[in-house]
């Protein structure tokens, strides 16, 4: 088996040019280009979608081609594809052309185990929502079923189902507008806002991975200001070209919207890096890569205005 290190990501810097490997879907079996791009576009959101048959029976079926598509109207999408091994069509799909409702539940870590289950090939009319151990609630405005033990659970009429193809593993969108929103009231926080830690959904990646949206796997980027940032064309080249800057870094030295001036400069050379500007002062390669090993460091801290400090004296 593979050690867990040979998975680690490769971190480029912006001045890298990294391998790639390219492909022509139309050239590949489909169960080859199917492992590509999911193994690619991830993490999905999960649709853990309830439907009823022309004769009430409920099927509960997980979908991770989904997400949602506008908030006025709320409409979701989610898009139940043909099987690639006999081009058959599940019955999620076939129940969405006969009853135009459907149930769209978030799936949570506590939960994911009995999602898994519920994925299974039941035959036609048996009720996956007691096969996984879910408990059924009454919908208020649609016939489908609710999943209590779901954190966030959207009744939906069904507005558009769009067949993508009519060969093994086309998608079909189904197109769901949001008639009525449940939310469990522990996932909120004190601002009425959902808490993102508290919520702890799943995602779904390539083959049998998912991903949890949980503790040190959360991350905040703030949002630009209402004053743009300066962008990567303005960036000194040096910069831009570093060996020792990613683009992760760049983007957020480019997103400030004005410089250091040249007295903030001076005063940081003097004060912070004299004694390696004198160490180096024969050595203006060796200068400038310490500099740059420094203004990465003061990035991966969220000091972005002391990375710049730092970068331009090396130019002063």
């Amino acid at each position: 088996m593979p050690s867990k290190a040979s998975g680690k990501a490769k971190v480029y810097t912006f001045a890298e040019t990294p391998i790639m490997r390219s492909f022509i879907p139309s050239e590949l079996p489909v169960a080859k280009a199917h492992g590509l791009l999911l193994g690619a576009i991830g993490p999905r959101p999960i649709a853990f979608a309830g439907t009823i048959d022309s004769e009430g029976n409920p099927n509960l079926a997980p979908f991770s081609f989904f997400n949602v598509f506008s908030a006025n109207p709320p409409v979701l999408i989610f898009s139940p594809a043909r099987r690639g091994r006999d081009n058959t069509t599940k019955h999620t799909y076939e129940n969405a052309l006969k009853v135009k409702e459907v149930v769209v539940n978030l799936v949570d870590y506590s939960m994911v185990h009995q999602m898994s289950l519920a994925s299974c090939e039941f035959p036609a009319g048996v009720n996956e929502y007691e096969k996984a151990g879910f408990t059924m609630l009454k919908s208020d405005l649609v016939q489908p079923w609710r999943v209590k033990e779901s954190p966030a659970q959207f009744e939906c009429k069904i507005t558009d189902v769009l067949p993508l193809g009519t060969e093994g593993g086309a998608g079909n969108l189904v197109i769901c507008e949001v008639l009525k929103m449940h939310f469990a009231d522990h996932i909120f926080g004190d601002d009425m806002r959902i808490d993102q830690e508290k919520i702890d959904t799943v995602g779904r990646m390539g083959g049998n991975y998912y991903v949890r949206a949980h503790g040190e796997a959360l991350f905040e980027v703030p949002k630009p200001g209402a004053v743009p940032g300066i962008g990567f064309d303005n960036l000194p080249e040096d910069v831009r070209l570093s060996k020792f800057l990613t683009g992760n870094d760049l983007g957020q030295l480019a997103g400030v919207s004005e410089l250091p001036n040249e007295t903030d400069v001076n005063e940081w050379r003097l004060t912070e890096l004299s004694d390696l500007f004198v160490s180096l002062e024969d050595d203006p390669p060796k200068l400038e890569e310490e500099l740059h090993k420094s203004a990465a460091a003061h990035i991966a801290q969220g000091r972005v205005h002391e990375a710049w400090l730092t970068l331009l004296t090396f130019n002063n």
